[in-house]
């Protein structure tokens, strides 16, 4: 019995200031994904947004990252984690002055692609696309949180 290794990403992967270094991806399986994000400090990050088919874990390699799952929010330093249960709208941000790298844990993966077409969208110069930017991620399963009514 042979060992099924997914291929990793090359290069990093940019969308804005973010890197994203894919190491397994297990999309084309549907299968558990893992990535290294990088974020530097006061970076533009997605917004919070859920899965519908994914659930996620992050765990810090070096830095300080704010992330939230639904109302709960902390400052996550290296060694510590916090899971995102499938469909919990959840964000993530870098307020300090150091980058902070996490590694994130996705089952079943959305896949290195979904960074590359989010990159396309970011990149592009100028403010992004928001209309484009919420069709590729509804094409991955990422939705915006509910609107509160007013």
């Amino acid at each position: 019995m042979g060992i099924d290794k997914e291929k990793a990403s090359e290069e990093p992967i940019h969308v804005g200031q973010l890197s994203i270094r894919y190491l397994i991806d297990g999309s084309a399986r549907r299968g558990m994904g893992v990535f290294e994000l990088s974020v530097p400090p006061n970076s533009n990050v997605p917004p919070p947004h859920s899965h519908t088919e994914n659930e996620e874990c992050v765990y810090v390699l070096e830095g300080t990252l704010r992330y939230s799952v639904a109302d709960v929010a902390r400052d996550l330093r290296p060694g510590e984690w916090m899971l995102t249960p499938r469909g919990t709208v959840h964000g993530f941000s870098n307020p300090y002055a150091e980058t902070a790298r996490a590694l994130i844990v996705l089952t079943p993966d959305i896949g290195a692609q979904y960074f590359r077409d989010v990159g396309a969208v970011v990149n592009a110069g100028g403010p992004p696309d928001r209309a484009r930017l919420l069709d590729v991620m509804s094409k991955y399963g990422l939705k915006p949180p509910p609107s509160k009514a007013a």
